[in-house]
């Protein structure tokens, strides 16, 4: 796996460039990701294959002009780690990736802070 830093720095400025093709670089063909944010944009919580990724994070931009992530805390395990950040409108949120033998995500999960 790569350096967990490294990889948290550069998933932050993929994110903050708000471009599509260098933010699924990170990720495998066939990734599965998991969300509860994407059920009202695609109609279900699992995201699976990097094309149905490719639409759901391209509406999800459409709608969020403004999106800006900061990285504020990293968690590293083996082969997965944790990404923990801060959006534009001050929500805390956190990603589970888990990497493949290359250094790809395979599977990510996304939750985010339940305010009251």
């Amino acid at each position: 796996m790569t350096d967990p830093l490294a990889f948290a720095a550069d998933w932050q400025a993929a994110w903050n460039s708000h471009n599509l093709d260098r933010i699924l670089a990170h990720y495998r063909e066939d990734i599965v990701f998991r969300s509860r944010k994407a059920v009202p944009l695609m109609g279900t919580g699992v995201i699976e294959g990097v094309e149905a990724l490719r639409s759901y994070w391209a509406a999800a931009l459409a709608r969020q002009p403004g999106l800006h992530f900061e990285v504020t805390r990293v968690f590293a395990g083996h082969q997965m780690m944790v990404i923990e950040y801060r959006n534009h409108r001050g929500v805390i949120a956190a990603e589970t990736l888990r990497f493949d033998d290359a250094g790809r995500v395979v599977e990510a999960s996304a939750c985010h802070e339940l305010t009251s």
